[in-house]
């Protein structure tokens, strides 16, 4: 609020300034520069707005995992794996691999990762949700065109002081050897960690720390941003029973589609947001602070 609160004396200062300019060419000169500085700032005011969710400004958990497709949908995994990157690099995110399972020739079956930095959770919880890619594949030597499917979940980091409470006993925890090209400390060690939540039946991993000590701490980490994102799926499932709504699960539906054959588009089915030919191809290179921000304004 102190943000609108200093727009809101900041515009009327300059309507103010405006009417005793008419006569004044420099001044009106000056105003403008002055009104467009408003206006920039009002317009990032206005995604701030949609920020104010009670783990917006934590760090953000993100999950993908290939659907159906073998090769062709783990290399998927791997250039949304890049996206996120990119666009995480271009807003002065930090990226921070927590674990993953390379696939049986490229790319990943699974990555998890956190993107460290304030409101990276506000920013990227609306890309919960299945994304889907046609093109013609660089694997299939008959030159078809193939349809993959992957999964994004995105977490918050849940801080020390939200109460999760996990019972040691509901806990399976093993160790394996870490799977990727990591050194000769990470490929000769069982340093990596999966636990498994009984109850639930969640699982969580992390092999990207050297020691076991690290991995674990990394896993609950992960544990408990899955158990408390189950918790609001089930209060949200009890609200729309009550209310009557019959809204799917965000990360059980489609949310965008990515095609780059026979044309070049990328079209958000949420918001029906549409970049077609370079603007689609610059998606894939982390542009998507369009659809990011459409999908806030929304709501959904």
């Amino acid at each position: 609020m102190k943000k609108i609160n200093q727009l809101e004396k900041d515009i009327y200062t300059l309507s103010e300034l405006v009417e005793i300019s008419e006569d004044d060419e420099s001044l009106r000169t000056e105003l403008n520069k002055d009104i467009e500085d408003i206006l920039d700032k009002m317009d990032n005011s206005d995604i701030s707005l949609f920020l104010s969710g009670k783990h917006d400004a934590s760090n953000c958990i993100m999950n993908i995992h290939s659907g159906a497709g073998g090769t062709e949908a783990c290399d998927w995994v791997s250039m949304l794996f890049r996206m996120y990157s990119m666009w995480a690099e271009k807003n002065n995110f930090k990226v921070e691999i927590m674990d993953f399972q390379t696939g049986d020739e490229t790319g990943y079956k699974s990555i998890t990762f956190m993107v460290k930095g304030r409101f990276a959770y506000g920013y990227l919880r609306r890309e919960n949700g299945v994304h889907r890619l046609v093109r013609i594949s660089p694997f299939d030597s008959n030159k078809r065109r193939h349809t993959s499917f992957a999964s994004v979940i995105a977490m918050p980091e849940i801080s020390g002081d939200i109460d999760i409470q996990i019972n040691p006993d509901d806990l399976r925890i093993d160790t394996f050897r870490s799977s990727g090209a990591g050194g000769q400390h990470v490929n000769k060690t069982d340093s990596a960690i999966r636990i498994t939540h009984i109850p639930t039946n969640i699982v969580v991993s992390c092999q990207n720390e050297r020691s076991q000590f690290k991995n674990k701490s990394m896993a609950m980490k992960i544990l408990r941003s899955r158990l408390y994102q189950l918790e609001e799926e089930k209060n949200k499932k009890k609200m729309d029973e009550i209310s009557g709504e019959k809204k799917k699960i965000e990360w059980g539906s489609q949310i965008r589609s990515y095609v780059l054959h026979p044309y070049k588009m990328v079209k958000d089915h949420r918001t029906n947001i549409v970049k077609k030919d370079m603007a689609a191809t610059a998606v894939l290179d982390g542009e998507i602070d369009d659809f990011i921000e459409a999908a806030l304004k929304m709501n959904i």
